[in-house]
């Protein structure tokens, strides 16, 4: 069992959730992910949020220090992971891929968004480490 998520985080994953929610309402799915991750950015932007966007994170794999080896889509309040797709099909690599990145980064929270769904609720995975 997981330990609690703190305030901060569950507060972060409901901003996160209603964000993706306003800009399917807004926007249907069917377009880029560039686009999505604009809105998005927007979003926060107006709410206030701290966040950083295709922030390059090293990895360190034995002695191999690899500067440029992975970019989160977005780091939101230096917590939460967002990882953004606008795929037809999804993929279930998606998930490992993002609970990689929470180790990686010693992040606890990720949530993954695909905004190529009918009802954007479909579209939403939250992931805890």
């Amino acid at each position: 069992m997981h330990n609690k998520l703190s305030e901060r985080e569950e507060y972060l994953a409901t901003q996160i959730v209603d964000i993706a929610i306003k800009i399917h309402k807004g926007l249907g799915p069917g377009l880029l992910e560039s686009v999505y991750e604009k809105c998005f950015v927007y979003e926060l932007q107006e709410r206030g949020i701290s966040f950083q966007r295709q922030k390059e994170v090293p990895i360190i794999y034995k002695t191999l220090h690899i500067e440029d080896g992975l970019r989160l889509d977005l780091l939101v309040d230096n917590l939460v992971i967002i990882e953004l797709k606008a795929q037809e099909n999804y993929h279930p690599v998606w998930e490992a891929q993002l609970l990689s990145y929470l180790k990686l980064t010693n992040r606890r929270l990720g949530i993954l968004i695909n905004f190529h769904v009918p009802l954007m609720k479909n579209g939403i995975k939250r992931l805890i480490l």
